[in-house]
């Protein structure tokens, strides 16, 4: 039999790097198998190292997944067809690999499986590049939330004069309050504060949270329509002079000492 060609191969999580891969042919009848050079790689041999039989194949699975190939494989050699494995193996120096087999039982002229032929992928570096990857953007996304979240904290406490905990629990009590996501509500406070012509609408929208919102612990003996007046401050006008001197007449000074006679040199009672 003719050694087999190894196939084609890209994996756009590793890009450039090398993605292992081999193909494999088995003559049903004796077991005949040949493997290519990434078949030998896979499973931890140079070629000339091994012979390549089933026994050998099955060796190497996971015991976890063997079974479940071995009946594969028994199935598609008694009816032919396509057939796809993903599984583990463990190769010749203990390393456990995650690998993709598929292949075809071609039927031949008396209607019997005559070959199986199919290709093995190792999937190992693909999944764990994507999981880090995956695992970077769960980071980002993370910081980007928080961002986010606290951006609209500010805005909140800046409109509204009040701390942090409780511009947070602001925040938490809309988002239950509409049942959505605590993100979503924040993204909406800050777009409507990155707008230059929503002004209204930011004022607005900070007045329904706290009219909304239940008080806070600082501010739970004050009505909540004089929280949401200070999304909306008015400008007070400075005092004048004339009123500033009218306050400070009308303010009480300290009232004057009666006067302290000093004793002077008088005569001694005479009596």
């Amino acid at each position: 039999m003719k050694d087999v060609p190894g196939p084609y191969t890209y994996s756009s999580a590793l890009g450039d790097d090398d993605c292992v891969a081999g193909t494999y042919t088995a003559e049903v009848d004796g077991w005949k198998l040949s493997w290519s050079d990434g078949m030998y790689q896979l499973h931890g041999y140079r070629r000339g190292d091994v012979v390549p039989t089933l026994e050998l194949l099955f060796a190497h699975k996971h015991p976890k997944d063997r079974p479940r190939c071995e009946a594969i494989v028994a199935q598609v050699a008694e009816t032919g067809g396509y057939f796809c494995m993903y599984h583990r193996i463990i190769d010749s120096k203990g390393k456990t690999k995650r690998v993709l087999s598929s292949g075809e039982g071609i039927i031949g002229p008396d209607g019997k499986v005559t070959v199986i032929e199919g290709v093995m992928v190792d999937l190992t570096s693909t999944l764990q590049r994507e999981t880090e990857q995956t695992a970077r953007d769960a980071v980002a996304g993370a910081t980007s939330t928080r961002t986010v979240i606290d951006q609209a904290r500010g805005i909140l406490m800046g409109l509204l004069g009040i701390g942090s905990d409780e511009a947070f629990q602001l925040l938490v009590a809309t988002s239950s309050y509409r049942n959505v996501k605590l993100v979503a509500v924040a993204a909406e406070l800050v777009q409507l504060a990155n707008s230059e012509d929503a002004r209204e609408y930011l004022i607005k929208a900070v007045r329904a949270i706290a009219e909304r919102a239940p008080a806070a612990s600082g501010d739970r003996d004050k009505p909540r329509e004089q929280q949401a007046a200070r999304a909306a401050p008015e400008r007070r006008a400075a005092p004048g002079p004339s009123s500033v001197a009218a306050g400070r007449s009308a303010v009480p000074g300290p009232a004057p000492r009666p006067p302290t006679a000093r004793p002077g040199a008088g005569r001694r009672p005479t009596g």
